[in-house]
């Protein structure tokens, strides 16, 4: 569970320096005002991707106890090296938009690797979600879905 506040609270120091960085490194090269570039994107990709969803699994880790899944783990790297690689190819990318120079396809290249790790990672973390949500309904039945539960005592008056 640390591993998670800690990282959430990495990406939301290093979004919140690329939004500085995007601004001043934007300045600094007379870049137009409202003249798109990706490290607008950056910023928005690491306070996103990084800091709310690994908040929002950090809630998930403490209702269901996710990491007891070995896929878990695999998400939990694998989700990471997608936000660094996609959000350095951003950077990368419009970094050079701002100094006008020309990008290649291999920068697209290795963000679409970033985003098919990404996607990886999801669907690790759904089926270990889904996997905990199937444990923890397997301890606790409740009524809806018709499994016994056993009532509170109540008192009753003669």
């Amino acid at each position: 569970m640390r591993r998670l506040f800690y990282a959430s609270f990495a990406y939301m120091i290093v979004g919140v320096l690329s939004g500085l960085f995007y601004r001043e490194f934007t300045k600094l090269n007379d870049f137009p005002e409202g003249q798109f570039t990706q490290l607008g994107l950056a910023h928005t990709h690491l306070l996103t991707l990084g800091f709310i969803v690994l908040l929002i699994v950090l809630v998930l880790e403490k209702v269901f106890t996710l990491s007891r899944s070995r896929l878990f783990g695999w998400f939990f790297w694998l989700y990471n090296a997608g936000v660094i690689l996609t959000s350095a190819m951003l950077v990368w990318h419009g970094s050079l938009t701002v100094l006008g120079q020309e990008s290649s396809k291999m920068i697209a290249g290795i963000a679409g690797t970033g985003h098919m790790l990404l996607t990886a990672a999801m669907v690790l973390l759904f089926l270990a979600l889904g996997r905990a949500i199937t444990r923890d309904r397997a301890i606790t039945p409740d009524r809806a879905n018709g499994s016994p539960v056993d009532e509170p005592a109540v008192a009753t008056r003669a």
